[in-house]
C-alpha cells in the first residue's frame, strides 16, 4: 500500500471517530472534563512541591570525613 492510501485511512478512520462522538458531548460533559482537568493539574502540582520538600528535607544525609586508610 502506498503512503497516500495509509494517510487517507488514518485521515478517514479520525473523522468517522470524531464526527460519531460530537453528537453524544453535552455540556456537562465538557464541563465534568475540564473540572477534573483541573483538580488533576492541581494535585499532581501540589504533590510535586511535596515530594520535592520531602527530598531536600531528608534526602540530604550528612557524611563523615573519615578516610578508609
Amino acid at each position: 500500500m502506498s503512503q497516500s492510501a495509509h494517510i487517507g485511512t488514518k485521515a478517514g478512520t479520525i473523522g468517522g471517530t470524531l464526527l460519531s462522538i460530537i453528537p453524544n458531548l453535552t455540556g456537562a460533559d465538557i464541563a465534568k472534563t475540564i473540572i477534573l482537568a483541573a483538580i488533576g493539574a492541581v494535585v499532581s502540582f501540589g504533590i510535586s512541591i511535596l515530594m520535592k520538600w520531602i527530598v531536600k528535607a531528608f534526602g540530604k544525609r550528612p557524611t563523615s570525613n573519615k578516610s578508609n586508610s
